[in-house]
């Protein structure tokens, strides 16, 4: 009686499993009355973060709710929609894509099931169609299973430097200015409420990456013009919500030392290697990743700037 029992029990258990692997709670913080952001790891992406080393959010307003960033996989995405269901009643009506990087887009396939409209800049659509597939299958290493599903899925309504929803009386703007991170970085600015979703234009905690498709040029550029929308309360791709100062600190300065340093090095006529040398950036060793990723971002910026 008791072997059988506990046969049972296995065999209840087994079937169970799928369904406790596919119950992870992703937890979302109110940040102020129906805007709420989920803060991700700032590590790298693992099979237990699901890819998701990221930070997402989506706005809950009377006539519908709004998905900033749709995340990592088509599973996430899934978390995502159950998070924003134990919230609100309230249907999805937009999912808004701020970059081309892997979580904020690898979740549309999900939402494009729901028949929600997925919105992202001109640039950002043609960076997601180049290094999709690719994208997926660096993810396939660490995520193995928790990829299935996901598909290179485009947004449907493209933009090109603003496009501005108003639903249930809240207004939200969806704002290209000159790229970064990727080709077609954009923020969400909620005016009312003055909080600003960066996106990839804003890291604080960790330090940037200045990657091979980045333009630290661009980058700067869109935080100045970021600047003077003077938002309160900024949710960052990476790193807790922040003000304005705490951006400055560990994104803009950054950039600016960066492409300060190797202006003065092309002007001296400095090779890579000795530009690379003569570049302190000790004050900003508190960012985690520091070590990893000074290197890789001192030797971009200068191949870049060389060929302004």
């Amino acid at each position: 009686m008791l072997k059988n029992l506990f046969f049972k029990f296995l065999l209840f258990s087994l079937i169970a499993l799928p369904t406790l692997a596919n119950a992870l709670e992703r937890h979302f913080n109110q940040i102020a009355p129906g805007v709420y952001a989920f803060i991700g790891e700032m590590g790298n992406r693992t099979y237990e973060n699901e890819g998701l080393n990221a930070n997402v959010g989506f706005i809950v307003t009377k006539d519908g709710v709004v998905v900033i960033d749709s995340g990592s996989s088509y599973r996430v995405a899934q978390q995502i929609h159950a998070a924003i269901r134990r919230t609100t009643k309230q249907p999805v009506k937009y999912v808004i894509n701020t970059g081309g990087q892997d979580h904020r887009w690898l979740g549309n396939s999900y939402f494009k099931q729901q028949g929600i409209p997925i919105i992202a800049q001109r640039k950002a659509i043609d960076d997601m169609a180049a290094r999709g597939s690719e994208q997926i299958a660096g993810l396939k290493r660490d995520l193995r299973e928790r990829i299935e599903g996901t598909v290179v899925t485009l947004p449907d309504q493209p933009l090109d430097q603003e496009k501005t929803l108003k639903l249930g009386g809240t207004e939200i703007r969806v704002i290209h200015f000159f790229g970064g991170h990727t080709p077609g970085d954009s923020v969400v600015w909620l005016p009312q409420s003055r909080i600003l979703f960066s996106g990839d234009l804003v890291y604080v905690d960790r330090i940037i990456g200045v990657l091979s498709f980045s333009s630290s040029k661009n980058w700067l550029a869109s935080f100045e013009a970021m600047e003077k929308l003077a938002p309160k309360r900024i949710v960052p791709g990476h790193g807790q919500v922040c003000d304005l100062a705490r951006a400055r600190r560990d994104t803009k300065d950054y950039l600016v030392m960066l492409r300060s340093h190797m202006k003065t090095a092309l002007d001296k006529g400095l090779d890579l290697q000795r530009a690379i040398d003569t570049l302190d950036q000790s004050r900003f060793k508190y960012l985690l990743n520091y070590d990893s990723l000074k290197g890789g971002n001192a030797s971009r910026t200068y191949l870049e700037m060389e060929t302004e």
